[in-house]
């Protein structure tokens, strides 16, 4: 029976179970022995466990889900959602940023233009990736990739999944700041529908640089926020050890996105999350992409903008109440 080799501290638990299962397992194959209620009995604990941790995970253990490496990647969801991906390279001004990707496919019957972050599996293509870390000509392709669908009247999908926007010398000398605001303008203004899914990482300008978009979905063990935990933790506890208190801080859960009318949906996952069973995340993914698209697709422009500059404008709002 395969298991998966890499284990969060917190699953260690469920690793227990998994051994005594597969050492039952084995003795009734090489002793001829019926053991299916023994059996039977470690895999109902282990369900049980299972759902007991996955259910009351901390917000920091929800950051390690959002960083797992089997987790699926943009690219395995296109693969999975759409046909005939054509990526799009270059940003006709400096270089192809690989941290990234976009191109047109179609989702169901439907021509698309697909906007992601991409990571890495190991360490060359991480490189390769920048680690998810785009720089300033990774948000003007796809920028260059926005107005193409505008011009041909493709609805955008954008996978996220970022650390943040590469912090290096080069990428603030070729103005990442700026190539991000400019997306943030040009997006608002965009003619098409438009959706975003938080898939796993969402950190600060990185993301909303792709992520201002008509709906705003989440996966279950994503986080979307300002900054990283480990970057919070460095400035207001002058070290990145604190990173699981500043997960609580920043209340990082898809839930309280959505409270907070953050996000539109979230999306929930396989039990232990989606790098558990890929494809039954990529399933409901693909139901929520086709209920949000089939309202969006028909709206008229001046409806589709004017509700997209409602949706930005209501976030932050506060009240003033007197103190008792």
């Amino acid at each position: 029976m395969e298991r998966p080799v890499y284990l969060l501290e917190f699953e260690k638990p469920l690793r227990e179970l998994e051994k005594q299962l597969d050492s039952l397992h084995q003795q009734s194959l090489e002793n001829n022995i019926d053991m299916s209620a023994e059996l039977a009995a470690i895999e109902a604990k282990l369900d049980t466990t299972k759902r007991e941790i996955y259910s009351s995970l901390t917000p920091w253990q929800r950051v390690q889900v959002a960083r797992h490496p089997k987790r699926p990647y943009a690219l395995d969801y296109v693969t999975a959602l759409c046909t005939e991906f054509n990526e799009l390279h270059g940003d006709r001004q400096f270089k192809d940023d690989q941290a990234l990707i976009g191109g047109t496919a179609f989702f169901g019957d439907r021509a698309v233009m697909i906007i992601a972050h991409q990571k890495g599996r190991d360490t060359k293509e991480n490189i390769l990736r920048n680690f998810g870390m785009p720089q300033p000509e990774g948000y003007r392709k796809a920028l260059r990739l926005m107005k193409l669908a505008e011009k041909f009247n493709l609805p955008v999908l954008c996978f996220v999944d970022t650390p943040g926007a590469y912090p290096g010398v080069e990428s603030e000398a070729r103005h990442v700041s700026e190539a991000i605001a400019v997306n943030l303008r040009e997006m608002a203004m965009l003619k098409v529908p438009s959706i975003a899914v938080i898939i796993g990482e969402g950190g600060s300008g990185g993301a909303l640089g792709i992520g201002v978009t008509d709906r705003v979905l989440i996966f279950e063990n994503a986080y979307y926020s300002v900054i990283s935990p480990e970057g919070c933790a460095a400035i207001l506890w002058k070290d990145r050890v604190h990173a699981p208190k500043a997960a609580e801080a920043l209340k990082l859960n898809a839930a309280n996105l959505k409270n907070f009318g953050v996000v539109d949906e979230v999306i929930a996952e396989p039990l232990g999350g989606a790098h558990n069973d890929p494809a039954a995340a990529a399933k409901t993914l693909k139901d929520a992409f086709t209920r949000h698209l089939a309202d969006l697709v028909d709206k008229p422009v001046e409806e589709l903008l004017d509700q997209r500059y409602e949706r930005y404008r209501a976030l932050g709002e506060f009240r003033e109440v007197a103190a008792k």
